[in-house]
């Protein structure tokens, strides 16, 4: 479906459909999620780390609480990623503050529902992105469904990972940061954090049309003549030739995952990527004239330490992904998740 008709396509799932439904997110705590950085402040430096515990805030919400708390600009708090406003989130924020103790951080909580949980020194500002992963609890509450099918599915997700897909809230409302995307190739003036918005959303959507056709020919399991393959645990990419059993071995241990394009200037698109990228011209010239560089991102995760209970009408999800993955990914392939709130950020 090209991007500029109307809403999102309801992308293709890996193992059959949602096996029930539930609620997502109707209290704070049915949604937790613990940042992982994957390493510790070295106790000294420009900038002062803080570990905090947000409950039904936005992540730029309290970045701008701490800027005018501590007196800084804006530009001058870093943080590794965004996260759901409606959750429980502990999370990592960077202030920079050469030379200057700082504000009593205690202070913090009675500006906004924060819990200062550490205070620590580091060299380096916080930035987007850097970050081992996410460890996340889930509760779907008023879950009717056959939970026989959903073990099934979630040992399959468990062994082999679940397709890769950006979620929903990077697209905006309804795709209406695709449509905005147009607009800016178009001509329109925004402002540079929202072009840069825009701009990811239309390299997401690309990502995930072709994401759709490889679930759809199962091919983002199994790799592609001539694969560029992502080790898994890091972003090291190698391009393969025939998919022999070496290969199908490294695959099935999870070791390599096969890729899908972020597309732009300098992109080396496979057959299938050839034949999506063909429907979206808009998209894949603006890209180009923006100045982005190609990239690639693995077609699957592979989510760690996956456990699941059922409650009584309540299914109850706790795994880690690494950074960049969606857990409504995870989630989708198993259940249909009616909102319990606004889960926007």
């Amino acid at each position: 479906m090209p991007a500029s008709d109307a809403g999102l396509p309801d992308w293709p799932r890996a193992y059959g459909g949602p096996s029930g439904g539930g609620l997502l997110k109707s209290r704070l705590e049915d949604f937790i999620v613990v940042e992982s950085l994957g390493f510790e402040p070295e106790g000294s430096g420009e900038h002062v780390f803080l570990y905090l515990e947000k409950s039904g805030e936005n992540t730029e919400f309290v970045s701008r609480v701490l800027a005018r708390f501590a007196g800084v600009r804006q530009r001058d708090i870093g943080y590794a990623g965004l996260k759901d406003r409606h959750a429980v989130a502990r999370q990592w924020f960077s202030v920079w503050l050469p030379g200057k103790d700082g504000p009593d951080w205690a202070g913090l909580e009675e500006l906004a529902q924060v819990k200062v949980l550490q205070v620590a020194r580091h060299a380096r500002k916080l930035k987007r992105g850097v970050l081992r992963g996410n460890h996340f609890q889930i509760t779907l509450r008023d879950w009717s469904g056959d939970n026989a099918i959903a073990v099934g599915q979630l040992e399959l997700l468990a062994r082999q990972g679940f397709p890769n897909y950006f979620a929903e809230q990077r697209f905006g409302h309804d795709g209406g940061n695709i449509r905005q995307a147009l607009a800016v190739f178009a001509g329109k003036k925004v402002k540079p954090e929202q072009r840069s918005i825009y701009l990811s959303a239309a390299r997401g959507f690309l990502f995930n049309q072709v994401l759709a056709a490889r679930v759809l020919d199962g091919s983002w399991l199994t790799g592609l003549p001539g694969e560029v393959f992502n080790l898994q645990g890091g972003h090291s990419l190698f391009q393969a030739g025939e998919i022999d059993e070496v290969l199908r071995g490294r695959i099935a241990a999870g070791d390599i995952h096969p890729t899908g394009l972020l597309y732009g200037a300098g992109a080396k698109p496979n057959v299938v990527e050839q034949a999506v990228l063909a429907d979206e011209p808009a998209l894949t010239d603006g890209l180009e004239r923006a100045g982005l560089e190609a990239d690639r991102r693995a077609l699957r995760v592979l989510p760690l330490d996956l456990r699941w209970r059922f409650g009584e009408q309540e299914l109850m999800l706790e795994f880690s992904l690494p950074a960049g993955a969606y857990a409504t990914a995870l989630l989708r392939e198993v259940a249909s998740c009616a909102a319990g709130a606004d889960q926007g950020e």
